[in-house]
Order: structure tokens, then C-alpha cells, then sequence
């Protein structure tokens, strides 16, 4: 399978995002993508409203980019804003068809955290989802997903081979090592492909150094052993890599994570320690721990 990552930066204009949509959808679909990943907030940047830029999917600026797939013959994965009936927006990611059929998925990890507090203007989502694009099952996740290994294996055991993670990750101490070994993990979580694709660092240093989750570029394509198969700096850069999704039968079969993983007990059980409110460790009599 041919995917594009277009590692792309947004501003807080819609309609100038959309038209670098379609040019980057067109150019990488030129040179045999057919999966093209934008990242989160393709639509528009974080660290402006986003209720007065949320659509449905059938608003404006979600058929633009379905016309843009239909066009180019390609699936299109973008992230976007629609409207939650509380006054909040959905931070959603749509993935848009070649045959002009449009999904959805709702982020369900809000970004609560490193003094940000999503959940104020974002509403959570409830449903995963994967879909198919040229026979290959495509899980999907976002950004702070990222940190949640359960998503990935559900994402896995619904049929994923790829899951694709379109994200505006945040700046900050360590934060690009974190981005880097959370996309590893999760692909060794699941046996998938991960396909981590940034918002590129932008070159406006007042949004840049804005505090919101504007981006740090760095998109990533992980296997499902844990090697880095493409690794981008922080520019803006669209460029398509071929995927050999029979690692993917390989990884699970040698490395069965899926298959060997077992259920733990439920906690609060009478041998649980930490309901009993015990130590976790032990100490012996020198004053160890064991």
C-alpha cells in the first residue's frame, strides 16, 4: 500500500487550509498514494476559536475535501471541528473516499494535560473506528490517543493493519522523545503499521511559542516490529512510502502480542494490596525493598 504523509502547517483560515488540501491530496496521488494522511486540525490551527469554524460533514469545507479524494482517486484522512450540540466542537477526523463516501471519528483521549486543558472546548467522543482503503483495514486515532495502548490493540483486534494517528502535537521539554517512543510503542502494542503524521513546526514563532499544541512536525512510520520505515523533520514535507502490510501477518505470528495477551483480574479483590491499603512493596529487615 502507497500512503502519503502530508506533514503540512495550518493557519486559522479554512479556506486557505483546504485549497493546500487539495494541492497536496493531487500531488501525492500524482506519485501513487492511495491513502493520503493530513494531520489534526487541517481545518485550523488550535489556539484560535473553533466553534465559529466547526462544520458538519456535509458543510463546506468536509465536501472540498471529499471532492479533492473523488478527484485524485484517493482516500483522504483530515482532521477537522464540527459541532457538539453543548456549546462545545468535536475535534474530528474525517476520511474521505475515492467513491465520495465520508466517516467520521470523535478524538476520545482529550488533552487535559502539560497546562492544557482540551476538554474546555472539545467535546470527547465515543466510538473507534476502522475502515477499509484498497482492501487494507485503517484504524484511526488522534493525537493524545496516542498515549492510550488500548485504543491501538482494539484498533488491532477490529482488523486494523494500519492506523493512521493525524496529530498537533504540542511543543515542550522531552516532548519530541515522547512522540517519537509513543508512536514505536503503540505500533509494537498492536502489530500495525503506525502512521503518525504532524502538524509541521510553525514558522509564525508568535504561534509557535503560542503555548497551544500547534506542532513540532516530526511524522513518523513505524512497522509492527518497532522499526522507523520514514521519519521527517520539522518542515512541511509530502511525500509517499510503500508499505508491505504482509508484516504485518509476520509480526503476528512471531511476535503474538495479541494472541498471548490475557485478561487481568479485576482490582479490589481480597489478595489486592492496594485495596487493603498494604504497602505495594515489602520491606525486608535491613530496610530494602523486595
Amino acid at each position: 500500500m502507497r500512503v502519503a504523509m502530508a506533514q503540512i502547517s495550518s493557519s486559522d483560515d479554512p479556506d486557505a487550509n483546504l485549497e493546500t488540501v487539495r494541492a497536496a491530496t493531487a500531488d501525492a496521488a500524482s506519485r501513487g498514494a492511495r491513502l493520503v494522511v493530513f494531520p489534526e486540525a487541517a481545518m485550523c490551527r488550535f489556539g484560535v476559536p473553533l466553534e465559529p469554524v466547526a462544520e458538519d460533514l456535509d458543510g463546506p469545507w468536509a465536501r472540498g475535501v471529499s471532492e479533492a479524494a473523488e478527484s485524485a482517486g484517493v482516500t483522504v484522512v483530515a482532521g477537522m471541528f464540527t459541532p457538539s450540540d453543548d456549546g462545545r466542537v468535536f475535534n474530528t477526523v474525517l476520511v474521505a473516499g475515492p467513491d465520495g463516501t465520508r466517516l467520521r471519528y470523535d478524538k476520545l483521549h482529550l488533552y487535559d494535560a502539560f497546562g492544557f486543558t482540551e476538554s474546555k472546548t472539545v467535546a470527547p467522543g465515543s466510538s473507534p473506528l476502522v475502515f477499509a482503503a484498497d482492501g487494507v483495514g485503517v484504524g484511526v486515532a488522534t493525537c493524545y490517543d496516542i498515549r492510550f495502548p488500548r485504543l491501538f490493540t482494539h484498533l488491532a483486534r477490529r482488523g486494523a493493519q494500519l492506523i493512521v494517528v493525524p496529530t498537533s502535537w504540542g511543543a515542550g521539554p522531552g516532548k519530541l522523545h515522547q512522540w517519537q517512543i509513543l508512536a514505536t510503542a503503540r505500533a509494537l502494542d498492536s502489530t500495525t503499521f503506525v502512521a503518525a503524521v504532524g502538524q509541521a513546526r510553525p514558522t509564525d514563532e508568535a504561534v509557535a511559542s503560542s503555548g497551544a499544541p500547534t506542532g513540532i512536525g516530526h511524522s513518523q512510520i513505524t512497522d509492527p516490529f518497532g522499526t522507523v520505515v520514514a521519519a521527517y523533520d520539522e518542515t512541511v514535507r509530502v511525500d509517499v512510502h510503500e508499505l508491505d502490510l504482509g508484516v504485518v501477518d509476520k509480526a503476528r505470528t512471531l511476535l503474538a502480542v495479541l494472541a498471548n495477551e490475557r485478561e487481568l483480574p479485576a482490582g479490589g479483590g481480597e489478595h489486592d494490596p492496594a485495596a487493603a491499603g498494604e504497602p505495594l512493596h515489602q520491606a525486608d529487615d535491613r530496610g530494602r525493598n523486595q
